[in-house]
Formats: structure tokens, C-alpha cells, sequence
């Protein structure tokens, strides 16, 4: 789940609409990095194939939202009505008082209305083609493969799942289903860590030497009875909040994923907060050639940075991570873009993939190999900074 759900994030604002950017391609129109889908781009089923039929008329997509927390009435639901591939169709809620409220905002018709006992019944609406899952972290495999046997395409937020085996089912259900799972990746399509990506990749600057990710905020200033400081909704603490953003920013500086990790967890200094899980961590990314990503993510700090050193040169992103105010630079200068609303160009990139019936450039497969890294990363932690290899 993406950290606005319910606790907000320094300094929001309005976000700022317009420059449109490919979704399939990076700034200068190079590939980036990516995996393949949950189901291959040959294979069909009904679904898909209705979804087709329904492409070639350009039809919206409708998404319906598990779960009207900060995120979904913050974010994505007013980006969904700027959406060109989809919109908002229906709502599901376990939170009765939300719904009057929702329907006369969003113009949401009665039987697209849903709670957690009646949910599955959605397979039998064809209003709804997607399924968002933004949910705390512990419910995401419940729901995703809820939703996948609804015979619904699905985007789970992030982190995938609390486990690797939730993760390997939830892909399980998508092909067993044959429907695709997309992961709430946002990132991969604003200009700011697509120009990283760049840099990196397309080794603008050289081979990359060295990589530093560190994503923090006080989550202390909140009451501690929030589920992202209960393990068994969020699977953990910070790292699986703010550092799977830390894991991808590596990851995508690279091209590649990470051969090794080594971990230690940080001091706690509020009990109160912090009894189920940890306050603050840092991890090493180990990559093919040695090069070494130094990674933080804690929840009684303030970090937001992904910056990267090479040969011949260096950036940095600063902040990275949060929806708005990002700013980068390079030793050539200042990167030259505007914010945009991340969430429309998400969105529409994963609806248009799900359209075509093809692979999303952030597919349930990345969001399997990245819990496999926290999980990895919480192995070294707990092995007093053991180094863990990742096959």
C-alpha cells in the first residue's frame, strides 16, 4: 500500500496536472527496465477477450477501489477523474458511513457498491474490469486473489504481499485466472525516476559506482494505534512502508535486481511506537561488479533521496519519493521537468496494458521479486547483518 493510505506524508498539496509523458518508454524514449506480466501476452480467456472487444470500441476500464482510505479518496481517486484508459466505477468498503459521500462525489451507482462480505458478487458485474486492492499490506493477498477468481484484472499496492509464499499465490490465481496483476509502482512513470533510470541504464555518466536511497518520516506525531505499526497488517515497519521504495530506486538505477543484502536494525528510541516493529533500518544492496546501493527507510527520521555516482558523473533526486515537490540534479545542472500527477499516467499506463491484454511494466512478478528482498533484508537484520544471497 502506498504510504498516503491513512498516515499523510509531509507537506501535501494539489498536485500538478498536465505534462503528459509515454508510459511505456523513459524520458528520452529508451526501454526501461522491466519484467513480463502475470499472464503472457498470447494467452486468453473470456475476460481478456471481452476486454478486447471492448478496447477496439475505446471504452474506459472500469476500476473499482478496495478500500477508501487517505490513498484512494486522496490520490487516486481524483486521478481517476482526469484518466483517459479508466475510471472510477465502483467502490468497496467495509466502512458504511464513507458511501453516501463517495456516490454523490463520484456519481457511483448502487449496485457497484460493495462491502467485504459481498464482494466477490463482483464477478458478476461488467461494469468493473479492475480491481485496485488498497488495503493494509496483510489483506492484499486475500483480495487479489478474491479478485482474481472474480475473473477481474487487478492492481495490488504496494508492498505486493506480507510474505513470499502470499506473493507466489497471489500470481497463481492471476494465471490460473487468466487476468492480469499489476503492482502500484507509481514511480516508474513520473520524469524525475524515469531520468534515473536513464542515467543509470543507459550509463549516461559511465559505469554506476555507488547508489544511496533513504526514504524517512516521523510517524510518531499520530497515535500509535495505526495498523502500519501492527506486523500482522503491515507485514513490518518502515521497510516495507518507505523501503520498498529504497529496493526499487536501486533496482531500476541499475537494471538489474541486487545479487546479495546485508541489513542491521536501527536503535528504538519510542517503545511506545515501536514494539511490534522495527523503528528504523539500513541495508546494503549488493549488484553484479560490486557496486553497493546504501539504503535507510525509518519512521522517526526525515530522508527522501535517491542519487547515484558514476565514472563520470553524478545525480541526485532530493525529494524522490513523496508525490509532490520532487527536484533533481545532475553534475550537468538541474533535471529539467515539472511534477505530474503520477497516479493519472500510472493508471492509464496499466489500464492500456490490461486493454491490449499485455504485460504491465511493473507486473506481480517484480512485486514477487521484491519481497523476496525484504524478506531478504529482514533475514540479515535479525542474523545480526548476516550477508544473504538472492537466487
Amino acid at each position: 500500500m502506498d504510504t498516503d493510505n491513512t498516515f499523510p506524508r509531509p507537506n501535501r498539496r494539489t498536485f500538478l496536472k498536465g505534462f503528459s509523458l509515454a508510459v511505456s518508454t523513459s524520458v528520452l524514449g529508451f526501454p526501461i527496465f522491466s519484467l513480463q506480466g502475470c499472464q503472457t501476452s498470447g494467452s486468453t480467456s473470456p475476460e481478456s477477450n471481452r476486454i478486447q472487444a471492448s478496447a477496439s470500441a475505446g471504452k474506459k476500464l472500469g476500476i473499482a477501489l478496495v478500500g477508501l482510505g487517505g490513498y484512494s479518496a486522496n490520490q487516486l481517486a481524483p486521478a481517476l477523474q482526469e484518466t483517459e484508459h479508466c475510471y472510477l466505477a465502483g467502490i468497496v468498503t467495509g466502512s458504511p458511513s464513507k458511501i453516501p459521500e463517495w456516490q454523490k462525489k463520484y456519481n457511483i451507482p448502487d449496485k457497484n457498491v460493495y462491502n467485504y462480505d459481498n464482494f466477490d458478487s463482483i464477478a458478476q458485474n461488467p461494469d468493473i474490469d479492475i480491481i485496485y486492492i488498497v488495503l493494509p499490506n496483510g489483506l492484499h493477498a486475500e483480495y487479489t486473489i478474491r479478485a482474481a477468481k472474480a475473473k477481474k484484472h487487478v492492481i495490488c499496492e504496494k508492498p505486493m504481499a506480507t510474505s513470499v509464499a502470499d506473493a507466489q499465490r497471489m500470481l497463481d490465481a492471476c494465471h490460473q485466472n487468466g487476468v492480469l496483476l499489476s503492482i502500484g509502482y507509481r514511480l516508474h512513470f513520473e520524469p524525475f525516476n524515469k531520468r534515473v533510470m536513464e542515467l543509470g541504464q543507459q550509463q549516461v555518466y559511465g559505469k554506476v559506482q555507488r547508489i544511496e536511497a533513504k526514504d524517512a518520516f516521523d510517524i510518531t506525531s499520530s497515535s500509535p494505534d495505526i495498523w502500519r505499526l501492527n506486523k500482522k497488517l503491515a507485514g513490518g515497519g518502515p521497510l516495507m512502508d518507505l523501503g520498498i521504495y529504497c529496493v526499487q530506486g536501486a533496482i531500476y538505477t541499475m537494471g538489474q535486481p541486487p545479487i546479495a543484502v546485508t541489513a542491521k536494525l536501527g536503535e528504538v528510541t519510542k517503545p511506545t511506537y515501536f514494539y511490534d516493529v522495527e523503528e528504523t533500518i539500513e541495508w546494503q544492496l549488493e549488484f553484479e561488479g560490486g557496486v553497493i546501493a546504501n539504503c535507510m527507510a525509518s519512521y522517526t527520521q526525515k530522508a527522501d533521496l535517491l542519487s547515484g555516482t558514476a565514472e563520470n558523473g553524478w545525480w541526485r533526486v532530493q525529494p524522490a519519493f513523496t508525490y509532490e515537490g520532487k527536484k533533481g540534479e545532475t553534475k550537468d545542472g538541474p533535471m529539467p521537468f515539472e511534477n505530474t500527477y503520477e497516479q493519472v499516467q500510472q493508471m492509464d499506463s496499466q489500464a492500456l496494458s490490461f486493454k491490449n491484454n499485455q504485460a504491465s511494466v511493473v507486473p506481480g512478478e517484480m512485486g514477487l521479486r521484491d519481497v523476496k528482498i525484504l524478506m531478504a533484508i529482514y533475514e540479515s537484520a535479525h542474523a545480526n547483518g548476516k550477508r544473504v544471497e538472492l537466487s
